[in-house]
């Protein structure tokens, strides 16, 4: 890949982070910048349904975008658990095996919603119950 495309990447990686009112003050910021009218900005943003979140942003209620993942109860499988939650965490035995004896125990703050499921998931798949919030 070319550093003219990983430069874009990061940008668009970067873009795609930005809560809907970041994204409608950067759009606001680029029409400035560069002169462009709101009509010639918006319409390559219609597939993203962007153009409907800058249209009121302050109107808008944000969409969570963080979630805490909670272990509610161990189940029956300790050991299993216990693997997978270091396994998931990176978290040492004691930290792990702490966690575990504290249930109900928050295992992870401002998880994104992909990563939240896939914790429930794979903790749930060996007897744990867990919840996101």
């Amino acid at each position: 890949m070319s550093d003219e495309k990983k430069n874009i990447q990061s940008i668009i990686d970067a873009i795609s982070e930005l809560k809907v009112v970041e994204l409608a003050e950067l759009i606001s910021a680029l029409k400035e910048k560069f002169g462009i009218s709101g009509a010639a900005f918006v319409p390559s943003m219609v597939g993203t349904g962007a153009q409907e979140q800058t249209a009121a942003p302050a109107a808008q209620e944000e969409t969570k975008t963080e979630y805490k993942v909670t272990l509610v109860s161990v189940g029956d499988k300790k050991i299993q658990v216990l693997k997978e939650l270091r396994a998931l965490t990176n978290l040492g035995l004691k930290e792990a095996k702490d966690l575990i004896d504290k249930a109900p125990a928050v295992i992870k703050e401002d998880a994104t919603k992909e990563e939240a499921e896939k914790i429930k998931a794979k903790l749930e798949e060996v007897g744990a119950k867990v919840e996101i919030k």
